[in-house]
């Protein structure tokens, strides 16, 4: 008797330990998805790049000499289309003058059009 009761706490106790085995296996691994699939893909950031003095300032000079050509291009268009309409005779002044306001206010009308086009469209697609 003491015999099949010694071979029942061996089985109990090897069936135990390979039970604790197995769930001390999960320890280690608490992720499996990470195991299996590596890291995932997070934002990756741009490297900062630290520039010099010297390179800042250039490019800022530059920034600035663009601006500046922008606004003289600006200046001569406009003293370009004022003169355009000063060499002329008073009759074709008026009329240029009157196409311009044809101009601009047809073109107001078709972005205002074109505005409520969209709208509409926006409303029969919006979820």
């Amino acid at each position: 008797m003491n015999n099949k009761s010694l071979r029942k706490l061996f089985l109990f106790i090897f069936i135990l330990l390979l039970a604790i085995g197995s769930c001390n296996a999960q320890i280690f691994h608490r992720n499996p998805e990470r195991q299996l699939f590596g890291k995932t893909p997070g934002i990756k950031k741009e490297p900062k790049i630290n520039e010099s003095r010297t390179v800042l300032r250039a490019k800022k000079k530059q920034e600035a000499n663009d601006r500046k050509l922008k606004r003289d291009y600006d200046k001569a268009i406009k003293r370009s289309q004022k003169r355009t309409i000063d060499i002329q005779t008073p009759e074709v002044q008026k009329r240029m003058k009157q196409n311009k306001k044809d101009f601009s206010a047809r073109d107001k009308e078709k972005r205002k059009n074109v505005k409520a086009a969209t709208r509409r469209a926006g409303k029969k697609y919006k979820q």
